[in-house]
Protein backbone atom coordinates (compact mmCIF):
# COMPACT_ATOMS: atom_id res chain seq x y z
CA UNK A 1 0.00 0.00 0.00
CA UNK A 2 0.95 3.46 -0.47
CA UNK A 3 2.25 5.61 3.08
CA UNK A 4 3.72 8.72 3.44
CA UNK A 5 7.38 7.54 5.32
CA UNK A 6 9.27 9.94 7.39
CA UNK A 7 12.34 7.70 6.62
CA UNK A 8 15.31 9.18 8.96
CA UNK A 9 15.99 11.78 10.93
CA UNK A 10 16.37 15.25 9.49
CA UNK A 11 14.95 18.07 7.32
CA UNK A 12 12.65 16.63 5.08
CA UNK A 13 13.77 12.75 4.73
CA UNK A 14 10.30 11.91 3.69
CA UNK A 15 8.63 9.96 0.61
CA UNK A 16 5.63 8.44 -0.56
CA UNK A 17 6.34 4.64 -0.82
CA UNK A 18 4.83 1.97 -1.20
CA UNK A 19 4.83 -0.57 2.22
CA UNK A 20 3.56 -3.67 3.66
CA UNK A 21 -0.13 -3.37 4.25
CA UNK A 22 -0.91 -4.08 8.10
CA UNK A 23 -2.21 -7.03 9.65
CA UNK A 24 -4.60 -7.42 12.67
CA UNK A 25 -3.80 -9.18 15.67
CA UNK A 26 -4.92 -9.46 19.47
CA UNK A 27 -7.14 -6.39 19.61
CA UNK A 28 -5.95 -4.49 16.99
CA UNK A 29 -8.39 -2.75 14.38
CA UNK A 30 -7.39 -2.56 10.75
CA UNK A 31 -8.97 0.96 9.05
CA UNK A 32 -9.27 1.78 5.43
CA UNK A 33 -8.29 5.62 5.91
CA UNK A 34 -10.67 7.90 4.71
CA UNK A 35 -8.83 11.60 5.60
CA UNK A 36 -6.02 12.41 7.84
CA UNK A 37 -5.62 15.91 8.93
CA UNK A 38 -1.94 17.80 8.58
CA UNK A 39 -0.91 18.59 12.04
CA UNK A 40 1.44 21.15 13.46
CA UNK A 41 3.77 18.23 14.66
CA UNK A 42 3.82 16.76 11.70
CA UNK A 43 5.24 20.05 10.13
CA UNK A 44 7.90 19.72 12.69
CA UNK A 45 8.61 16.43 11.97
CA UNK A 46 8.93 17.06 8.25
CA UNK A 47 11.70 19.72 9.53
CA UNK A 48 13.53 17.49 11.55
CA UNK A 49 12.69 19.65 14.53
CA UNK A 50 10.90 17.02 16.58
CA UNK A 51 12.56 14.48 18.37
CA UNK A 52 9.53 12.16 18.91
CA UNK A 53 8.97 9.88 16.13
CA UNK A 54 10.68 6.80 15.56
CA UNK A 55 12.41 6.48 12.05
CA UNK A 56 11.13 5.06 9.21
CA UNK A 57 7.50 5.58 10.57
CA UNK A 58 4.31 6.59 8.73
CA UNK A 59 3.07 9.87 9.94
CA UNK A 60 -0.77 11.10 10.55
CA UNK A 61 -2.24 10.45 13.41
CA UNK A 62 -5.36 13.06 12.88
CA UNK A 63 -7.50 10.62 10.72
CA UNK A 64 -11.38 8.58 9.80
CA UNK A 65 -12.17 5.81 8.49
CA UNK A 66 -13.83 2.33 7.88
CA UNK A 67 -13.02 -0.76 9.78
CA UNK A 68 -11.93 -3.59 7.29
CA UNK A 69 -10.13 -5.90 9.86
CA UNK A 70 -10.68 -6.82 13.11
CA UNK A 71 -7.85 -9.23 15.67
CA UNK A 72 -9.45 -12.28 17.35
CA UNK A 73 -9.54 -10.38 20.88
CA UNK A 74 -11.61 -7.37 19.20
CA UNK A 75 -15.01 -7.54 21.16
CA UNK A 76 -17.13 -4.73 19.86
CA UNK A 77 -16.28 -3.26 16.33
CA UNK A 78 -17.50 -4.75 13.20
CA UNK A 79 -16.68 -4.58 9.89
CA UNK A 80 -17.92 -1.40 7.90
CA UNK A 81 -18.11 0.64 11.16
CA UNK A 82 -17.34 4.09 10.78
CA UNK A 83 -14.63 5.52 13.60
CA UNK A 84 -11.63 7.55 14.45
CA UNK A 85 -9.48 6.51 16.85
CA UNK A 86 -7.05 8.24 19.75
CA UNK A 87 -3.33 8.59 19.02
CA UNK A 88 -2.61 6.20 21.70
CA UNK A 89 -1.29 2.46 20.13
CA UNK A 90 0.38 1.02 23.08
CA UNK A 91 0.85 1.90 26.74
CA UNK A 92 2.38 0.08 29.80
CA UNK A 93 -0.78 -0.44 31.38
CA UNK A 94 0.04 -0.68 34.69
CA UNK A 95 1.44 2.78 35.55
CA UNK A 96 -1.26 4.84 37.95
CA UNK A 97 -1.65 6.89 34.94
CA UNK A 98 -2.76 4.10 32.71
CA UNK A 99 -4.78 2.63 35.77
CA UNK A 100 -6.82 6.07 35.41
CA UNK A 101 -6.85 5.92 32.11
CA UNK A 102 -4.61 9.21 31.71
CA UNK A 103 -2.75 7.34 28.72
CA UNK A 104 -1.09 10.63 27.14
CA UNK A 105 0.57 10.67 30.85
CA UNK A 106 2.28 7.25 30.50
CA UNK A 107 5.94 6.92 30.01
CA UNK A 108 5.77 3.89 27.88
CA UNK A 109 3.32 5.11 25.67
CA UNK A 110 3.55 4.49 21.87
CA UNK A 111 2.00 6.82 19.44
CA UNK A 112 0.11 6.57 16.16
CA UNK A 113 1.78 8.47 13.62
CA UNK A 114 4.82 8.57 16.06
CA UNK A 115 5.97 6.04 16.92
CA UNK A 116 3.58 3.36 15.31
CA UNK A 117 3.04 3.64 11.49
CA UNK A 118 0.01 6.23 11.29
CA UNK A 119 -2.51 7.22 8.82
CA UNK A 120 -0.84 8.90 6.40
CA UNK A 121 -1.58 5.82 4.04
CA UNK A 122 -4.18 3.48 3.02
CA UNK A 123 -5.01 1.48 5.80
CA UNK A 124 -3.89 2.06 9.66
CA UNK A 125 -3.93 0.18 12.60
CA UNK A 126 -5.54 0.25 15.94
CA UNK A 127 -6.20 -0.72 18.88
CA UNK A 128 -9.77 -1.43 19.49
CA UNK A 129 -9.72 0.69 23.18
CA UNK A 130 -8.66 3.54 20.91
CA UNK A 131 -11.34 3.68 18.11
CA UNK A 132 -14.74 5.69 18.73
CA UNK A 133 -17.66 4.57 16.22
CA UNK A 134 -18.90 8.21 14.82
CA UNK A 135 -22.58 9.10 14.52
CA UNK A 136 -24.10 9.37 11.48
CA UNK A 137 -24.39 13.00 11.46
CA UNK A 138 -20.39 13.34 11.47
CA UNK A 139 -18.91 13.39 8.29
CA UNK A 140 -15.23 11.73 7.51
CA UNK A 141 -14.20 15.00 7.26
CA UNK A 142 -15.52 16.04 10.55
CA UNK A 143 -14.00 13.11 12.09
CA UNK A 144 -10.73 13.58 11.39
CA UNK A 145 -10.39 17.18 13.18
CA UNK A 146 -11.45 15.04 16.48
CA UNK A 147 -8.02 14.06 17.27
CA UNK A 148 -7.28 18.02 18.09
CA UNK A 149 -10.53 19.08 19.35
CA UNK A 150 -10.19 16.89 22.03
CA UNK A 151 -7.03 17.87 22.75
CA UNK A 152 -8.94 21.23 23.10
CA UNK A 153 -11.34 19.95 25.28
CA UNK A 154 -8.99 18.45 27.39
CA UNK A 155 -7.72 21.62 27.97
CA UNK A 156 -10.35 23.61 28.65
CA UNK A 157 -12.80 21.43 30.12
CA UNK A 158 -10.99 19.22 31.88
CA UNK A 159 -7.88 21.09 33.09
CA UNK A 160 -9.79 23.80 33.89
CA UNK A 161 -13.45 24.37 33.61
CA UNK A 162 -15.36 27.12 31.41
CA UNK A 163 -18.54 29.20 32.98
CA UNK A 164 -21.09 30.90 31.32
CA UNK A 165 -20.33 33.92 33.04
CA UNK A 166 -16.34 33.50 32.13
CA UNK A 167 -14.60 35.89 29.78
CA UNK A 168 -11.57 34.19 27.96
CA UNK A 169 -9.00 34.85 26.12
CA UNK A 170 -7.10 33.14 24.29
CA UNK A 171 -4.22 33.42 21.63
CA UNK A 172 -3.47 32.49 18.30
CA UNK A 173 -6.06 32.03 15.66
CA UNK A 174 -4.48 28.75 14.28
CA UNK A 175 -6.71 25.39 14.05
CA UNK A 176 -6.11 24.84 17.47
CA UNK A 177 -6.88 28.29 18.63
CA UNK A 178 -9.99 28.25 16.83
CA UNK A 179 -11.37 24.88 17.84
CA UNK A 180 -10.53 25.37 21.37
CA UNK A 181 -12.99 28.92 21.12
CA UNK A 182 -15.54 26.87 19.65
CA UNK A 183 -15.58 24.49 22.76
CA UNK A 184 -15.43 27.51 25.15
CA UNK A 185 -18.39 29.56 23.11
CA UNK A 186 -19.83 26.04 23.28
CA UNK A 187 -20.07 26.82 27.20
CA UNK A 188 -21.58 30.23 26.97
CA UNK A 189 -19.09 32.30 27.87
CA UNK A 190 -17.71 35.09 25.92
CA UNK A 191 -14.08 34.77 23.97
CA UNK A 192 -11.88 37.37 22.99
CA UNK A 193 -9.69 35.83 19.70
CA UNK A 194 -6.37 37.67 19.45
CA UNK A 195 -3.43 37.14 16.86
CA UNK A 196 -1.48 39.42 15.08
CA UNK A 197 -1.70 41.13 11.69
CA UNK A 198 -0.74 37.99 9.40
CA UNK A 199 -3.61 36.56 11.28
CA UNK A 200 -6.26 38.54 9.42
CA UNK A 201 -8.47 36.27 7.74
CA UNK A 202 -8.05 33.81 11.06
CA UNK A 203 -9.39 36.31 13.02
CA UNK A 204 -12.11 37.08 9.99
CA UNK A 205 -12.95 33.68 10.31
CA UNK A 206 -13.38 33.79 14.35
CA UNK A 207 -15.97 36.83 14.17
CA UNK A 208 -17.74 34.38 11.77
CA UNK A 209 -17.72 31.23 13.91
CA UNK A 210 -19.50 33.57 16.54
CA UNK A 211 -16.50 34.75 19.05
CA UNK A 212 -17.53 38.21 20.57
CA UNK A 213 -14.52 40.04 19.89
CA UNK A 214 -11.20 39.74 17.80
CA UNK A 215 -7.72 41.69 18.03
CA UNK A 216 -5.58 42.35 15.74
CA UNK A 217 -2.38 43.01 18.71
CA UNK A 218 -0.07 45.12 16.02
CA UNK A 219 -3.02 47.36 15.80
CA UNK A 220 -5.07 47.36 18.86
CA UNK A 221 -4.62 47.89 22.41
CA UNK A 222 -5.34 44.51 23.76
CA UNK A 223 -5.17 45.47 27.68
CA UNK A 224 -7.59 48.33 26.73
CA UNK A 225 -10.19 46.03 25.30
CA UNK A 226 -9.61 42.96 28.06
CA UNK A 227 -10.42 45.06 30.71
CA UNK A 228 -12.90 47.52 29.38
CA UNK A 229 -14.94 43.76 28.78
CA UNK A 230 -14.12 43.04 32.24
CA UNK A 231 -14.75 45.95 34.27
CA UNK A 232 -10.92 46.28 35.12
CA UNK A 233 -10.33 42.50 36.52
CA UNK A 234 -8.81 40.96 33.47
CA UNK A 235 -9.96 37.64 31.61
CA UNK A 236 -10.74 34.92 34.26
CA UNK A 237 -9.21 32.14 31.91
CA UNK A 238 -6.90 32.80 29.22
CA UNK A 239 -5.05 29.92 26.70
CA UNK A 240 -2.08 30.56 24.71
CA UNK A 241 -2.43 28.49 21.87
CA UNK A 242 0.45 30.14 20.23
CA UNK A 243 3.42 28.52 21.81
CA UNK A 244 4.84 32.40 21.23
CA UNK A 245 6.47 34.07 24.60
CA UNK A 246 5.45 37.22 23.79
CA UNK A 247 2.09 36.25 23.57
CA UNK A 248 2.13 34.39 27.02
CA UNK A 249 3.63 37.65 28.70
CA UNK A 250 1.15 39.51 26.99
CA UNK A 251 -1.73 37.28 28.26
CA UNK A 252 -0.60 36.79 32.02
CA UNK A 253 -0.54 40.43 33.39
CA UNK A 254 -4.07 40.32 31.67
CA UNK A 255 -5.30 37.42 33.78
CA UNK A 256 -7.33 38.46 36.58
CA UNK A 257 -6.45 38.01 39.62
CA UNK A 258 -6.74 34.36 41.17
CA UNK A 259 -7.52 33.44 37.09
CA UNK A 260 -6.28 30.48 35.24
CA UNK A 261 -3.62 30.56 32.42
CA UNK A 262 -3.47 27.65 30.27
CA UNK A 263 -0.46 26.32 28.15
CA UNK A 264 -1.73 24.72 25.15
CA UNK A 265 0.91 25.62 22.17
CA UNK A 266 4.81 24.24 22.35
CA UNK A 267 7.33 26.56 22.56
CA UNK A 268 10.09 26.85 20.40
CA UNK A 269 12.72 26.12 23.57
CA UNK A 270 12.44 24.16 26.46
CA UNK A 271 13.46 27.14 28.72
CA UNK A 272 11.84 30.46 27.74
CA UNK A 273 11.77 33.52 29.81
CA UNK A 274 8.16 34.26 31.19
CA UNK A 275 6.10 36.40 33.76
CA UNK A 276 6.68 34.89 36.26
CA UNK A 277 5.72 37.80 38.55
CA UNK A 278 2.36 37.98 37.20
CA UNK A 279 1.99 34.45 38.16
CA UNK A 280 2.60 35.07 41.83
CA UNK A 281 1.29 38.60 42.02
CA UNK A 282 -2.28 38.03 40.94
CA UNK A 283 -2.17 34.32 42.17
CA UNK A 284 -2.80 32.56 38.49
CA UNK A 285 -3.13 29.09 38.26
CA UNK A 286 -0.78 28.79 35.36
CA UNK A 287 -1.73 25.05 34.08
CA UNK A 288 0.20 22.61 30.79
CA UNK A 289 -2.09 20.67 29.21
CA UNK A 290 -0.76 17.50 27.18
CA UNK A 291 -2.63 15.99 24.52
CA UNK A 292 -5.98 14.45 25.50
CA UNK A 293 -7.60 11.12 27.04
CA UNK A 294 -10.12 9.01 26.12
CA UNK A 295 -12.58 11.14 28.42
CA UNK A 296 -11.78 14.05 26.10
CA UNK A 297 -12.90 12.14 22.96
CA UNK A 298 -16.51 11.19 24.49
CA UNK A 299 -17.13 15.10 24.93
CA UNK A 300 -15.41 15.92 21.62
CA UNK A 301 -17.54 13.60 19.52
CA UNK A 302 -20.48 14.77 21.55
CA UNK A 303 -19.93 18.46 20.61
CA UNK A 304 -19.25 17.03 16.89
CA UNK A 305 -22.35 15.13 16.86
CA UNK A 306 -24.27 18.21 18.43
CA UNK A 307 -23.22 20.28 15.67
CA UNK A 308 -21.60 22.83 18.29
CA UNK A 309 -18.11 23.03 16.32
CA UNK A 310 -18.03 24.27 12.75
CA UNK A 311 -15.94 21.97 10.95
CA UNK A 312 -16.36 22.93 7.55
CA UNK A 313 -15.69 26.54 7.84
CA UNK A 314 -11.81 25.29 9.44
CA UNK A 315 -11.01 22.57 6.21
CA UNK A 316 -9.63 24.90 3.52
CA UNK A 317 -7.93 22.45 1.43
CA UNK A 318 -7.97 18.67 0.67
CA UNK A 319 -5.08 17.06 -1.20
CA UNK A 320 -4.79 13.37 -2.32
CA UNK A 321 -2.63 10.67 -0.94
CA UNK A 322 -0.47 10.86 -4.24
CA UNK A 323 -0.26 15.41 -3.31
CA UNK A 324 0.89 14.49 0.17
CA UNK A 325 4.01 17.31 0.03
CA UNK A 326 1.69 19.71 -1.65
CA UNK A 327 -0.57 19.70 1.29
CA UNK A 328 2.64 19.75 3.59
CA UNK A 329 3.82 22.76 1.55
CA UNK A 330 0.23 24.90 2.14
CA UNK A 331 0.37 24.40 5.71
CA UNK A 332 3.90 25.41 5.55
CA UNK A 333 3.10 28.52 3.68
CA UNK A 334 0.32 29.67 6.34
CA UNK A 335 -2.13 30.59 4.04
CA UNK A 336 -4.63 28.06 4.90
CA UNK A 337 -6.93 26.78 7.88
CA UNK A 338 -7.03 23.17 8.58
CA UNK A 339 -5.59 21.18 5.61
CA UNK A 340 -6.74 17.24 5.29
CA UNK A 341 -5.07 14.39 2.73
CA UNK A 342 -7.36 12.02 1.50
CA UNK A 343 -6.46 8.63 1.59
Amino acid sequence: MKAVVKKEPGFDKMALENVVEPAVYGDRVKIKVAYTGICGSDIHTFKGEYGNPTTPVTLGHEFSGEVVAVGPDVKDLKIGDRVTSETTFETCGKCKFCLDKEYNLCSHRRGIGTQADGSFAEYVLSREESCHKLADSISYQAAALTEPLACCVHAALEKTTIEPTDVVLIFGPGPIGLLLAQVVKAQGAKVIMAGITKDSDRLELAAELGMDRTVDTMQENLEEVVFSMTDGYGADKVFDCSGAVPAVNQGLPLTAKKGTFGQVGLFAEKCNPIDEESIIQREITYIGSRSQKPSSWHIALDLLANGKIDTDRMITKVYELDAWREGFEAVMAGNEIKVLVKS
